[in-house]
């Protein structure tokens, strides 16, 4: 199996698994830990949000770059549409939800009290899809390579 193959059947499950780390499992979690406070938690969530979607950003270049180059045909198979879907929830989260959420994040740090939103809430429904997408997509890859 040649590097372009490699990287295309683990990328889907590395991505798969910061995004489960990080989403579902420290995001919950660190508000729960003794003297987290919601200032200090909401600046800690901006950095590892802000890390996750740089990792997610190269993470979805390079298993681009390797469909491309591993791929002999690479035409409108299911594989590519869901590369292509997780490729517009990424841009989603990172072009219009994220500044948006930081946005509110920073009006609650400065004291103010911003209107409820569904920010947050559209946020994890695109990370549940995602969660979805990775492992169906690693699986379509692995079934491509190995034809």
């Amino acid at each position: 199996m040649g590097v372009a193959a490699l990287a295309q059947v683990a990328i889907p499950f590395i991505w798969l698994g910061a995004v489960l780390g990080i989403s579902f499992l420290e995001a919950p979690l660190k508000f729960r830990a003794p003297g987290i406070t919601v200032a200090l938690g909401l600046g800690i969530g901006r950095l590892v949000f802000r890390a996750l979607n740089v990792a997610e950003l190269v993470l979805a270049a390079a298993l681009t770059a390797a469909v491309l180059t591993g791929a002999r045909d690479i035409g409108a198979d299911l594989a590519t549409l869901v590369l292509i879907m997780l490729w517009v929830l990424l841009a989603v989260q990172v072009a219009a939800l994220r500044p948006r959420l930081n946005a509110r994040t920073r009006l609650i740090l400065a004291g103010a009290t911003p209107p409820r939103s569904h920010l947050h809430l559209a946020y994890i429904t695109l990370e549940a899809v995602k969660v979805v997408l990775l492992p169906l997509l690693g699986v379509l890859l692995a079934l491509r390579v190995a034809a």
